[in-house]
């Protein structure tokens, strides 16, 4: 048994403070693309939940040496044009764990559980000894605020250092800069150009301006004025909880009765269901139960009451509260990513997948270098509620749905249980209020069997739209060869037969003709079969374009 006196507690803050590698800083270069996500989903969400078309602007530069043995010091800075936030404000968000407005609510934004840009703060704080440097301003501010916000450790709360007040050329936004030790990647899957480019695909209302280190400005222009529509937040399904999850769902209740917390606190209970669960006897249910308050019930209670539910078949939860990219949005964005000779754009319709809202959206690009990386495993986009994902590939459902498919019925070179090869972009977006990751971090999506079937399934219909542009490609090939031949061997065949023959020029003339007759025969039939395939392609088109809308 140990020592009551030496038994202590540690605040939230404490506790992510010796373990930030399970929110994403586990390594130096993890730590720089974490602070950068962490910054540019604050931004983006700030824009779209007050209607604002983001326009973002991103710098990361190298400043030395740092700290930290093989690191460097590095500056992160990220400017919008949101709404901006009041002074008063500032300590709780970029210094306070769990403060989030949209912690424990079911909607479909980046940034859920208000831990990832107070993480950013203590990383720089630990690292660089001062945390992070705020400007921030709202149309009913007359001058902008400017602050340095440190994390009180011990007591998890911000800290607001240096607070000034300025006059800034803009009527509204936030900008917030980070300075901490690490390393940069730039290229590769997991390097900052990667993400950025990735974000810029899934967000085609977004103009991005970014510096990376020993290179020019960039722009990537937004390519749709339309903002998405964000749903309104949906409550959880209790049949998606563990036991444990419920009785902590039940303390966010605790002054109100039972079946109020039943009924606002999840999706599709209502009065008839309730009292469908209140016959359950056989798990010891009394009538009076649903008319106690919530913190009355001992957890045995609770525990009963759980078990009747998920013994009580309940109404899949509705779809309204997934969020959709579109499928013309997408294809616009997709030509972002570089030179692209044809692509193939699929967005599911919402469906549920283990008790949860989810929406699958898939686009398949050809690039046009397609010699150089022909024989290489093509490149993989994924995302999570619009969120490049970058890290432990391989657990991810996503991945896993790639290789499942038999890309070689669609035209594509693969080898066994891996993925396919080509010059091809493959980037998959899932969409879920509720999506279930395999950490803190959110790297990776957890496979489940309905979720990799429903990712599946998009796959193939990208698969089959590319398929038809492949057969049609491979009968125009065809016909180009056939001609060339025609061109290439035509007269030298008609050459030698006439010497052998001592055939007259007349004859050579006539079998010149003859033999462009026949095998322009064959070609014609060729040009037909590759007319008729485009025809059955625009049709296909047509109907595609018809099912999206």
């Amino acid at each position: 048994m140990a020592d009551s006196k030496k038994i202590s507690s540690s605040s939230t803050a404490e506790y992510f403070s010796k373990n930030l590698q399970q929110v994403g800083f586990s390594s130096q270069t993890k730590a720089v693309l974490t602070t950068l996500k962490e910054a540019v989903d604050n931004a983006l969400d700030a824009c779209e939940e007050h209607g604002i078309t983001p326009d973002l602007k991103v710098e990361i530069e190298r400043l030395g040496p740092g700290s930290i043995k093989n690191s460097e010091r590095i500056r992160v800075v990220v400017q919008d044009n949101g709404p901006g936030i009041d002074g008063e404000d500032l300590p709780k968000v970029f210094g306070e764990y769990l403060a989030s407005s949209k912690f424990g609510r079911g909607r479909c934004t980046r940034g859920q559980q208000g831990i990832g840009i107070s993480a950013a703060t203590t990383w720089a704080q630990l690292t660089c000894a001062q945390g992070a440097k705020v400007v921030s301003k709202t149309k009913a501010m007359r001058k902008a605020v400017s602050a340095l916000i440190e994390v009180d450790i011990k007591n998890n709360k911000g800290v607001m250092k240096n607070r000034e007040t300025f006059d800034w050329d803009r009527p509204h936004g936030t900008r917030v800069e980070f300075m901490f030790d690490g390393r940069i990647q730039i290229n590769g899957e997991a390097g900052l150009l990667n993400y950025l480019l990735g974000s810029t695909l899934v967000n085609p209302h977004l103009n991005l301006e970014y510096k990376l280190p020993d290179q020019e400005w960039q722009k990537v222009e937004r390519v749709t004025q339309e903002m998405p529509m964000i749903p309104e937040a949906t409550e959880p399904h209790p049949h998606t909880m563990k036991l444990g999850e419920f009785i902590a769902h039940s303390h966010l209740f605790g002054r109100q009765k039972v079946s109020m917390w039943l009924k606002k606190g999840f999706s599709r209970i209502g009065d008839s269901v309730i009292d469908e669960i209140a016959k359950k006897k056989e798990f010891g249910l009394q009538k009076s139960m649903f008319d106690k308050l919530v913190d009355q019930l001992p957890d045995g209670e609770l525990n009963k009451l759980f078990s009747a539910i998920q013994n009580t078949e309940l109404k899949a939860p509705s779809t309204n509260s997934v969020l959709s990219i579109g499928e013309d949005a997408l294809a616009k964005s997709i030509q972002r990513l570089g030179k692209v000779d044809y692509f193939s754009v699929v967005t599911r319709k919402p469906t549920i997948c283990d008790f949860k809202p989810v929406q699958v959206e898939v686009a398949i690009a050809r690039l046009e270098s397609k010699s150089s990386d022909a024989d290489n495993p093509v490149q993989l986009l994924r995302f999570a509620n619009r969120v490049p994902l970058q890290f432990d590939k391989s657990a991810c459902a996503i991945a896993q749905s790639i290789t499942s498919v038999n890309w070689r019925s669609y035209g594509l070179a693969q080898p066994k249980d891996s993925f396919p090869t080509g010059p091809y972009i493959f980037a998959v977006s899932v969409v879920s209020p509720f999506i279930k990751f395999k950490n803190a971090s959110k790297e990776t999506i957890d496979a489940s069997d309905e979720l990799v079937e429903e990712i599946r399934r998009a796959l193939m219909q990208a698969g089959q739209k590319l398929s038809r542009y492949i057969k049609a490609e491979h009968k125009a090939n065809e016909l180009e060869e056939k001609i060339r031949y025609i061109e290439q061997f035509g007269p030298i065949l008609v050459e030698g037969l006439a010497r052998i023959t001592n055939a007259k020029e007349d004859q050579k003339k006539r079998a010149r003709e003859g033999l462009l007759k026949i095998l322009g025969r064959d070609a014609t039939a060729t040009e037909k079969e590759l007319t008729d395939a485009n025809k059955k392609l625009e049709i296909q088109k047509a109907k595609d374009a018809e099912e999206s809308e």
